[in-house]
């Protein structure tokens, strides 16, 4: 099966992980979906990355973080610039999700970060996702 957009198959097992309130979801390694996934765990959203190997594949293992009372700290993730419609942004128009509560995550020309750290390195980007 060939995946037109694994970053957006990323997003969705991630979501349904969270509302099924699973520990920790597999999703199959690439450098970019790394990058993602580092970037979720510097803004908190989960608690760490683990590299999973099994046979020829190999995997990441993302484990979820919750709040005292089971609830995802992920309540929403959202692609916003898909392979049928990039969305690129210079440095004045990046977004803030949910007036700062949720994080753009970007990919500019020094690597994948949040919307936050790109604001402050004042260059912009595709815009890859919106979490809160």
């Amino acid at each position: 099966m060939t995946q037109s957009d694994p970053l957006a198959d990323m997003f969705t097992r991630i979501r349904n992980a969270a509302e099924a309130r699973h520990d920790d979801v597999k999703i199959p390694a690439s450098t970019v979906k790394r990058a993602v996934a580092e970037v979720l765990h510097s803004e908190g959203f989960i608690r760490g990355i683990e590299d999973v190997v099994d046979g020829p594949r190999s995997f990441l293992k993302l484990d979820l973080t919750y709040g005292e009372d089971r609830k995802a700290v992920i309540s929403g993730i959202r692609r916003v610039s898909r392979p049928g419609l990039r969305v690129y942004v210079n440095k004045r128009e990046i977004p803030r999700v949910f007036g700062g509560l949720g994080v753009a995550i970007m990919s500019t020309s020094q690597g994948v970060m949040s919307g936050r750290e790109a604001w402050r390195r004042r260059i912009g980007g595709e815009v890859l996702c919106y979490v809160w």
